[in-house]
């Protein structure tokens, strides 16, 4: 596989949309969405799909979570993570065991968090200052919080819903939902297209961008399986390469993302997130 590729598809997990990065957030108080206030067919299948799997009030009222979190790249590079987050507030900690992509150069354990004002890094315990490592969490906290809450937060304000139609794959028939995110400053801004399942409800794949490495012209395609958790259905294996907008993907290796041993409402407080 080619370094290029290798890097970008490394970075791309890194951030998936510049309004997607916490800033001071008030705590969150989802609303639900009148039939009538629907913005259109598009938005109303997003709807759909999140009570199927769960929405954010769903994972409000479990608190919390802890997971482990495994990524690795077609090179057999691994990152395993024990990852924490508080939904309400968006805090994230993410203690790193295997960090062959992530700090490759640091020897031994090293945790990430984010505590509602601000990213910390530690290493065998040390906290570290530096700069540049510091805008490495900055990308990785907001990042690994936003994949696992990802459908609910297809929800948020702020998003544009596009309809684009049904399609047959592999005789599954799909409606194709485009999203977008509003634009500050005429930014480019990432892109998902759902293909949800007409049978199901569930979204089986979909396309995205990552347009803070400037890859807007063409997308990556992400496949996922559900596991049953509770009362929710959470995506925990995710397969993912670059494709084209007809979701016709490359000849490239998959990369590998897997979430295991989901426990939710495990009392975290917010002092767990502080350095």
């Amino acid at each position: 596989m080619k370094i290029k590729l290798v890097i970008v598809l490394a970075l791309g997990a890194l951030v998936l949309s510049c309004n997607n990065k916490p800033e001071n957030k008030p705590e969150i108080k989802p609303k639900e969405i009148a039939k009538e206030k629907f913005q259109n067919k598009a938005q109303k299948l997003v709807y759909e799909m999140t009570k199927k799997v769960g929405n954010y009030q769903t994972l409000l009222n479990k608190k919390d979570v802890v997971y482990t979190y495994t990524y690795q790249t077609p090179d057999g590079k691994s990152d395993i993570s024990t990852e924490k987050y508080i939904f309400n507030g968006e805090l994230s900690y993410g203690m790193y065991h295997q960090h062959e992509r992530t700090f490759s150069d640091l020897k031994g354990p090293i945790e990430q968090g984010y505590n509602g004002k601000e990213f910390w890094l530690k290493h065998n315990g040390v906290v570290l200052k530096d700069s540049i490592r510091l805008k490495r969490v900055a990308f990785n906290r907001p990042t690994n919080f936003y994949w696992f809450t990802m459908f609910q937060k297809l929800m948020d304000p702020g998003l544009t819903y596009e309809y684009l139609g049904e399609k047959i794959l592999n005789d599954i028939p799909y409606d194709i939902v485009k999203i977008s995110f509003n634009s500050v400053n005429e930014k480019p801004t990432d892109i998902y297209q759902l293909y949800i399942n007409k049978k199901t409800m569930l979204v089986d794949q979909f396309l995205f961008t990552v347009a803070d490495f400037g890859v807007v012209e063409e997308p990556f395609l992400m496949t996922i399986n559900y596991e049953k958790i509770e009362d929710m259905l959470i995506p925990t294996q995710r397969l993912y390469k670059k494709s084209t907008w007809n979701a016709d993907v490359s000849n490239e290796p998959w990369i590998k993302v897997n979430w295991t041993n989901i426990k939710f409402n495990n009392g975290l407080v917010k002092d767990d997130f502080f350095q």
